[in-house]
């Protein structure tokens, strides 16, 4: 009986080094990315530049689009684009149903703890659209006034830091919360700086009915989100990324979609896609 113990006990130990094996063998993303030939990176496709809907062809294009086409390219595969909500983002991420975000998702401290992230590939800031004829000059005469911004981002915490006592409420998309400013549910929009650009020029004549607050609310680092432990994956993606940089191709792109010629026209880049950088 005693034999017959020690024999069952060395078989399941046998087992489950054998399953701990299989499992390490099949749990590289990398290796399963190349194998179905396919990079599943998933966008927003409401937050002009970097990701939105073309309304010519009703595909979804953008800076961060170009930027998974590199990655995809690099690693030798093709890409498929699936949009995301806000909300939806990591969780898609964690459960597999997405290889990459390329969706417009800020780097920070928290987020570290449940996903990884390439190399910084945005640098902006959060801030703060009015009315013009509101009166409001700057945050602090936000205190006990209703807000709206976009759920699942780090604009709601973040307004939450800046102004006390201020009543936030979340929409799905950009354009549904800046639908709400216009209707009057809101004594301001916030969202990331180049957002509210896009957003503001395209009022046109109406943009003189509008104000975006100087003060910055946060500085916000953009990245590609990779699953955690991910690293020979990360490692690509980051090699993808310092190739364009390295290569002049990461201020094309900058320009292609933010530049001069574009309808935010910024006069040029002010960031580099070389380190991880990580707002706090």
């Amino acid at each position: 009986m005693q034999r017959n113990r020690h024999r069952l006990t060395h078989s399941l130990a046998a087992l489950g080094l054998s399953l701990l094996a299989l499992q390490a063998a099949h749990a590289d993303q990398l290796d399963d990315i190349k194998k179905k030939g396919v990079l599943v990176v998933g966008v927003l496709g409401t937050d002009e530049p970097n990701s939105y809907i073309d309304a010519k062809t009703r595909e979804i294009i953008g800076y961060e689009v170009d930027l998974a086409r590199a990655i995809a390219a690099k690693l030798g595969v093709k890409l498929q684009i699936k949009q995301l909500a806000v909300a939806a983002r990591i969780p898609e991420l964690q459960q597999g149903h997405v290889d990459l975000l390329a969706a417009s998702l800020t780097h920070n401290k928290e987020r570290e703890a449940v996903i990884d992230f390439s190399l910084t590939t945005f640098v902006t800031g959060q801030k703060v659209l009015v009315k013009a004829d509101s009166g409001i000059q700057n945050l602090q005469q936000l205190t006990g006034k209703k807000v709206v911004t976009i759920k699942g981002g780090t604009q709601e915490p973040n307004i939450r830091k800046a102004v006390p006592n201020v009543d936030v409420v979340t929409f799905e998309t950009g354009p549904q919360a800046f639908q709400a400013l216009q209707q009057g549910k809101g004594a301001a929009f916030v969202n990331d700086e180049v957002s509210l650009l896009d957003q503001h020029a395209k009022l046109g004549a109406g943009k003189d009915k509008y104000r975006i607050l100087e003060q910055n609310i946060s500085i916000e680092p953009l990245a590609i989100g990779i699953r955690k432990g991910e690293k020979r994956l990360k490692s690509e993606v980051d090699g993808a990324l310092a190739g364009l940089e390295k290569s002049g191709e990461a201020d094309k792109l900058f320009l292609k979609w933010y530049g001069p010629e574009t309808r935010l026209q910024f006069p040029k880049r002010t960031f580099k896609i070389d380190s991880d950088k990580v707002e706090s």
